[in-house]
C-alpha cells in the first residue's frame, strides 16, 4: 500500500465544509459566561484610576477585573522562563502600561452583548507617560540579544574588511520591512473551565502540550491539572505559538466567576497583545569579482521589540548559509519600543532577511551586467558554509533549471524598461527560497480496534495545514490498512506529547513517530496471527507475512489470509497498542538541514499609474518527499500568496504620537485577495531526503513565503528600473525618477 505522496482529500474536509469542525470559540459549556478584554489606549505609563461602578450594576455582569483586585499569581505573573518558551504577558498583576492596546481589564457577564456594553461603560484614568516609538532615533541604542534562536546573534568568518575591499564591485545599501500583523480567518479565542483544581482550556494553539506547561507555570498549578483542548485551528503562521496574555486571564476569570468562561479578541485587538513581524532595517554591503565571485558580505540587522522582552527576528540566518562567501560578517540589534513584544510570523527571519539578501544579489547582477541565475550558480554552497557540513539533500540547481524552463526566463531582456505592452511595463524578476529544516522530538500511539479499524494519534495541531490527512496516510500505509479504516486523532495535551506546529516541524517530528507506533502495531498484529492455532497463518514466519488492506496475508500464497477483526477477536477482544518516540539521532551532527526553492514573477505595472499586477508566479521546491501532492501545493501556495502581501501591501502603520496601530482593521490592513492573484505555478522535485527522517520529508509551511517578496521587487526593477529597497512597493515609490 503507498498513498503517501497521493493528492488525496482531506480527511477533515467534510467536517469543515458542513459546520462541523468546532474551534475554539464554539465548544458548548452549561452556564457559559463570556469575557470582553479591555486594553489600553496609551502606550506608556500607568492607570490611575478604573471606575467600574457602572459595570458592576449593569444587568448579567459577573466580574469586573482589574489590577485591584486580579488573583496574586506566583512571581508576580512573570515566572523565570525565559522567553519565547514563555513570554512576559499582561496579567493585570500591577498598573503598569507598556504598549498601547495591552491588556488592562477584564468584563465578565452571561451574555456576550452584555459583556460588550459593562466594557465600554469603564471610566479608565491614567497617569501618562512619553513613549518611546521613534525607530530612527533609538536605532543608535541597540542593543545585541543575550540570545537568538538559530544561532548566535553575530558571526563573522574571514577576514571581512579584506573581502569587502577585494572585490572589483560593490553594492551597499539599506532595505527595511514593516510592522506586520498576523490576520488569520480565526481571530485568537479560549474557553476555561474548572472543575475543582482542575482547569480544562479550548484553545486555539499550534502548541497543546506547551501550552498546558505555560498556563500552568503563570498560574502555579501542576500541569497534570491543565487540560488543553485544540482539534481545530483556523491559521496560526506563529502568532498562536505562545501563550497570550487572554488565555491566562481567562482562566483567572473563570476561577473567579465559578463558570466557563469564553473569550475572543476582536480583530483590532490581534494588533500588539499577540506579536506581529518586527520592523527591519538591513544594511547589506556586497563585493564581487568581474566574474561574479563574492570576496565579501556584512548583513546588520536591527529590529524593534518591545520595552519589557527581548524577541529578534533573525533576518541574518540566511545570508550565513546560502552562498559561498569566504569573508562574511552578520549581526542583530534590537531596538526596544512601546510597542507590543514582536513574535513568529511565517518565516521569521527568513521572509524579511531573504527579501534584503536576494535584493541584494539581484543589484549585485545588474552592477556586473550578469544573468541573476548564472550569479547565484557562481557562488553556489555545495556545503553549508557556516556549519561546514554537508547538505542532508539539496537540488537547488535543478530547481533553478525547471523554474527557468517553466517560466521562460529565456525571454527576458536584461535592460530595465526593456519589455513593454503599449503602455504597461512588463518586469521578469526571481529570487532563491530557503527555510531551515527542523525537526523535535514526538511521540505517537496506534491502537489497532476490535472491529478492524484503527486508531493513530499525537498530542500536535492542525492549522489548517492537512495534518490529519497526511498523519492517516503515513499511518495507513505503515499498518496495511486502508485509509477509510483509520483515523487520526490530535489537538489534545494528553495525547503522547509533540512540538509545537511551528517552525514547519510538525510533518518532520510527528510523522515519523506515527510510522513507527504503526508499524509496531502492524508487527504485533503479524505476530498473534502466526501465533494462534486457529489462524491459516499459524507457524508461518513473520517475514513471509504482510498486511494488506486490514488482513494479515501470506505474501507467497495470497489466499491464506486472516482479517485483523478475526485475529483480535479469537484473542478476547482487546485492542493492541503500540507507543513510540521519534527524535533526531547522530545525524544532526554530521549535516546541515535546509529545503531549497527558486522563485519566477512576471509584473505588469501600468506605466503612468504605477500600478502593479502579478498575473503569473513560478516556483520550483526542493522539500524532500512531499507527503500529500494536494495539501502540500496548497501550502505552498498559500505561503506565496502572502509573499505577495509582503511585498505589496501588508503594513502596520504606527502612530508615532501615540504608538497606536491606526490601520487595526481588515479595511485598511491590505492583504491579497483573489483579485490581486494571478496564476501560480508550483512544483516540488519530490526527492527524499535520506538523512532527516524515516520518511525523507521536511516541512513545507514557511518555505512558501521566502523569496517571494524579493523576486516582485527585482522584477520591478526589471520593469520599471526603479530599485525599491522598502517594502511594501507601493505605486508612489515605483513613480520616481529611474535610478539603480
Amino acid at each position: 500500500m503507498n498513498t503517501i505522496g497521493q493528492p488525496l482529500d482531506r480527511t477533515d474536509g467534510i467536517l469543515k465544509v458542513t459546520g462541523r469542525a468546532r474551534y475554539a470559540a464554539e465548544f458548548p459549556a452549561a452556564h457559559l459566561a463570556h469575557a470582553v478584554l479591555v486594553t489600553s489606549t496609551i502606550a506608556h505609563g500607568r492607570v490611575s484610576a478604573i471606575d467600574t461602578t457602572r459595570a458592576d450594576a449593569m444587568p448579567g455582569v459577573l466580574l469586573v477585573m482589574t489590577s485591584r483586585n486580579a488573583p496574586r499569581l506566583p512571581n508576580d505573573g512573570r515566572p523565570e522562563v525565559a522567553p519565547p518558551a514563555q513570554r512576559r504577558l499582561s496579567l493585570l498583576q500591577d498598573g503598569e502600561v507598556r504598549y498601547d492596546n495591552e491588556p488592562v481589564a477584564i468584563v465578565v457577564a452571561d451574555t456576550l452583548e452584555r459583556a460588550v456594553d459593562a466594557a465600554s461603560k469603564l471610566r479608565i484614568d491614567y497617569a501618562p507617560a512619553t513613549p518611546t516609538l521613534d525607530f530612527s532615533r533609538e536605532k543608535a541604542q541597540g542593543h545585541a540579544p543575550a540570545s537568538m534562536i538559530g544561532g548566535k546573534a553575530d558571526t563573522e568568518r574571514g577576514d571581512i574588511a579584506h573581502g569587502l575591499h577585494a572585490g572589483a564591485v560593490r553594492i551597499d545599501a539599506v532595505y527595511t520591512t514593516p510592522m506586520e500583523h498576523h490576520n488569520p480567518m480565526e481571530p485568537h479565542a479560549v474557553m476555561a473551565s474548572w472543575d475543582g483544581p482542575r482547569l480544562t482550556l479550548y484553545d486555539t494553539t499550534q502548541g497543546v502540550g506547551n501550552a498546558r506547561q505555560a498556563v500552568a507555570t503563570f498560574l502555579g498549578i501542576p500541569p497534570d491539572d491543565v487540560h488543553i483542548i485544540s482539534p481545530f485551528v483556523g491559521g496560526g503562521f506563529g502568532c498562536k505559538g505562545s501563550v497570550w496574555s487572554h488565555v491566562v486571564l481567562c482562566a483567572m476569570a473563570a476561577r473567579q466567576v465559578g463558570r466557563p468562561v469564553r473569550l475572543a479578541l476582536t480583530r483590532p485587538q490581534m494588533f500588539g497583545p499577540v506579536g506581529g513581524r518586527p520592523h527591519t532595517e538591513q544594511h547589506l554591503v556586497l563585493a564581487a569579482r568581474a566574474d561574479g565571485t563574492l570576496t565579501g558580505m556584512r548583513h546588520d540587522t536591527y529590529s524593534n521589540t518591545s520595552m519589557f522582552e527581548d524577541w529578534t527576528e533573525t533576518s541574518g540566518l540566511v545570508t550565513r548559509m546560502l552562498y559561498e562567501v569566504p569573508n562574511l560578517a552578520t549581526s542583530h540589534r534590537l531596538v526596544p519600543l512601546n510597542v507590543g513584544t514582536p513574535t513568529f510570523m511565517r518565516a521569521p527571519g527568513e521572509t524579511t532577511g531573504s527579501f534584503a539578501l536576494e535584493s541584494a544579489l539581484d543589484e549585485l547582477a545588474v552592477a556586473l551586467k550578469m544573468d541573476p541565475i548564472a550569479l547565484r550558480l557562481k557562488n553556489y554552497a555545495e556545503i553549508d558554509p557556516q556549519e561546514h557540513k554537508p547538505w542532508s539533500s539539496k537540488q537547488l540547481r535543478d530547481c533553478y533549471r525547471m523554474g527557468a524552463e517553466r517560466f521562460g526566463w529565456s525571454r527576458r531582456t536584461p535592460a530595465p524598461r526593456s519589455m513593454r505592452d503599449g503602455a504597461t511595463l512588463i518586469g521578469m524578476g526571481m529570487a532563491t527560497a530557503t527555510y531551515p529544516a527542523r525537526r523535535s522530538e514526538a511521540s505517537a500511539l496506534a491502537r489497532i480496534l476490535p472491529d478492524g479499524t484503527a486508531v493513530v494519534a499525537s498530542g500536535t495541531q492542525d492549522l489548517g495545514t492537512g495534518t490529519y490527512t497526511v498523519m492517516t496516510q503515513v499511518a495507513a500505509d505503515a499498518l496495511g490498512f486502508p485509509l477509510e479504516r483509520v483515523s487520526f486523532a490530535l489537538g489534545d495535551s494528553s495525547l503522547p506529547h509533540a512540538p509545537v506546529s511551528g517552525g514547519s516541524q510538525s510533518v518532520a517530528s510527528v510523522s515519523p513517530a506515527v510510522k513507527e507506533a504503526a508499524a509496531s502495531a502492524r508487527m504485533r498484529l503479524i505476530d498473534m496471527a502466526r501465533e494462534d492455532s486457529a489462524s491459516p497463518l499459524h507457524g508461518m514466519a513473520a517475514a513471509d507475512l504482510a498486511v494488506v488492506d486490514g488482513w494479515v496475508v501470506s505474501r507467497a500464497d495470497a489466499s491464506r489470509r486472516d482479517p485483523a477483526a478475526a485475529i483480535l477477536a479469537r484473542a478476547g477482544g482487546r485492542p493492541i497498542e503500540a507507543h513510540a518516540t521519534a527524535k533526531r539521532g547522530e545525524e544532526a551532527s554530521r549535516y546541515s538541514f535546509h529545503s531549497f526553492g527558486a522563485v519566477f514573477v512576471e509584473v505588469h505595472i501600468d506605466a503612468a499609474l504605477g500600478t502593479i499586477r502579478v498575473p503569473r508566479i513560478v516556483a520550483v521546491y526542493d522539500v524532500g518527499q512531499l507527503l500529500n501532492e494536494k495539501t502540500g501545493k496548497s501550502q505552498l501556495i498559500g505561503g506565496i500568496v502572502w509573499g505577495v502581501g509582503a511585498a505589496l501591501e501588508e503594513a502596520s502603520e504606527l502612530d508615532a504620537r501615540y504608538g497606536r496601530i491606526v490601520n487595526a482593521n481588515l479595511a485598511e490592513y491590505h492583504v491579497p485577495v483573489n483579485a490581486d492573484i494571478g496564476t501560480i505555478d508550483v512544483s516540488v522535485l519530490n526527492v527524499p531526503d535520506p538523512h532527516f527522517n524515516a520518511l525523507g520529508a521536511r516541512g513545507i509551511g514557511e518555505i512558501g513565503i521566502t523569496g517571494v517578496p524579493a523576486a516582485i521587487a527585482n522584477a520591478v526593477y526589471h520593469a520599471t528600473g526603479v530599485r525599491v529597497r522598502d517594502l511594501p512597493i507601493t505605486l508612489d515609490k515605483v513613480l520616481q525618477p529611474a535610478s539603480a
